[in-house]
């Protein structure tokens, strides 16, 4: 909840998503609950089970606007690109082949973590020349993970479950990677999905460390594409966790994505502007899908087999950041101590 700390206060939400309860009993954060996972997570389970029942003291209905990200800033957030379906159309169209490597050894980056949007803050840009896409991904959280662990290890460190929105400003990118040092500039706040679910909750479609159902998008209410989370995903999400921690331990809430979901079936849409300009490319020899624009909205969401949402949507309008102010600070001596030289 956006509720006056920086870092808000942790909340445990109903499945159906419209009731919740203030948690900070038990941990005033979920980066603090993450610290200490072992044991907070089955008094926050107790907590769920009390919201369920109707028995939880001081439940409330769930505003979603009234919601930070899950996560509002994270010690790390490694972004992979596990759906190579994705890479290859793209190399495709600039005439380029795809390693091999890029088969048994994960794509990653070290994305943007000091902030999160919340599900239905703006995407702030200060051009639209810069290129404004979405990026509609999974993404999971973890708890301390070992340097050097193994895949089937790094399983059993996934505490939870989410999706991102990793904005991305196209049209900066190819100037950055030129210089062969990485993104920077061309990769802004992500949004993170209202709510994040422990992966037992998903039941069977949460299997093989990723989840098997489709990511839905949306641009200004019109379908933009459905592909499937479980299908094409070349690495696990146990395989990317263990390639992030190969040289390093991960602190407890270290987020780490999968990259944009792509599936080789096109007829199942696009999760970024990116790949259905790709595919016009490829098909027309040139893009004729426009970027986002200064008013345009987005969704992405993932639903069960039953149509409920599991995570919440998130849902953006983009927006033309605000000039920068500048704001003096005035240091104030302690009480009592003079200022005289």
């Amino acid at each position: 909840m956006k509720e006056g700390r920086r870092d808000g206060t942790l909340v445990v939400v109903s499945r159906d998503l419209q009731r919740a309860v203030r948690a900070d009993g038990i941990a005033p954060t979920l980066q603090a609950a993450l610290d200490d996972w072992a044991q907070c997570a089955p008094r926050l389970n107790a907590l769920a089970e009390a919201l369920a029942a109707s028995s939880a003291r001081g439940a409330f209905d769930l505003d979603m606007a009234a919601l930070a990200a899950p996560l509002p800033r994270a010690y790390e957030f490694v972004d992979g690109s596990a759906y190579l379906p994705h890479v290859e159309r793209v190399r495709r169209a600039r005439g380029a082949e795809v390693p091999a490597s890029f088969y048994t050894d994960p794509l990653m980056y070290q994305a943007t973590s000091a902030g999160f949007y919340g599900p239905r803050d703006p995407i702030l840009a200060g051009s639209e020349e810069w290129g404004i896409d979405l990026e509609a991904e999974v993404v999971v959280v973890t708890d301390d993970v070992p340097m050097g662990v193994t895949p089937a290890q790094a399983a059993a460190h996934i505490q939870l479950v989410g999706l991102v929105n990793d904005v991305s400003l196209r049209n900066l990118i190819p100037a950055e990677l030129a210089k062969g040092f990485g993104f920077l500039q061309s990769k802004p706040r992500s949004a993170l999905s209202p709510v994040f679910a422990t992966p037992d909750e998903l039941g069977d479609a949460w299997r093989g460390e990723k989840l098997h159902l489709p990511m839905r998008t949306w641009i200004n209410g019109r379908w933009f594409g459905e592909a499937e989370c479980g299908v094409d995903m070349q690495f696990s999400f146990a395989e990317l966790v263990a390639h992030a921690a190969k040289t390093r331990p991960l602190v407890a809430g270290t987020l780490v994505g999968s990259g944009t979901v792509a599936n080789q079936d096109t007829s199942k849409g696009a999760s970024c502007l990116a790949e259905q300009r790709t595919v016009e490319t490829l098909r027309d020899g040139k893009p004729s899908t426009p970027f986002l624009k200064f008013g345009d909205s987005v969704r992405i969401d993932v639903t069960d087999a039953g149509g409920r949402s599991i995570f919440g949507a998130i849902e953006q309008r983009v927006e033309r950041a605000p000039a920068p102010r500048l704001t003096r600070i005035k240091a104030r001596p302690p009480a009592g101590a003079s200022l005289r030289p």
